[in-house]
């Protein structure tokens, strides 16, 4: 019954800026782990920046650190990637994750697919040169 859906993707040139939304319902309760991923033709889904909710700690791919921000709104089921200065590179497919599994923080991996179970049908970001 989770449910996650992605909104805010779009076309926008390089340098340009862009900010995806991801609603959530249907939460058995709050969440662990929560995020955005991308995926690009031809390439694996990768893990752009996400947050471990029980210690508020956030985590971003090297290729966006400085670029996007993640942050959730006053609704906790509201979660946001802040995109700026966008590059031909980060043209991609934008998922939305979860997970509500409670793991301690050493045992987390937050930037690999593999720890999430609930995903949104993704929204597409396209930026040209």
């Amino acid at each position: 019954q989770v449910q996650l859906v992605e909104s805010g993707g779009g076309s926008v040139q390089a340098g340009g800026s862009l900010r995806v939304s991801c609603v959530g319902s249907g939460y058995p309760g709050n969440p662990s782990l929560m995020g955005w991923f991308r995926q690009a033709p031809g390439k694996e889904r990768e893990g752009v920046a996400t947050f471990y909710t029980g210690r508020a700690t956030t985590y971003y791919a090297d290729s966006v650190k400085g670029r996007f921000t993640i942050s959730q709104g006053n609704a906790k089921n509201t979660v946001y990637l802040q995109m700026n200065n966008l590059e031909p590179e980060d043209t991609a497919m934008y998922y939305c994750a979860a997970d509500f599994r409670w793991r301690p923080m050493t045992d987390i991996q937050p930037l690999e697919v593999h720890s999430y179970n609930y995903w949104g049908q993704g929204t597409q970001v396209t930026v040209s040169s």
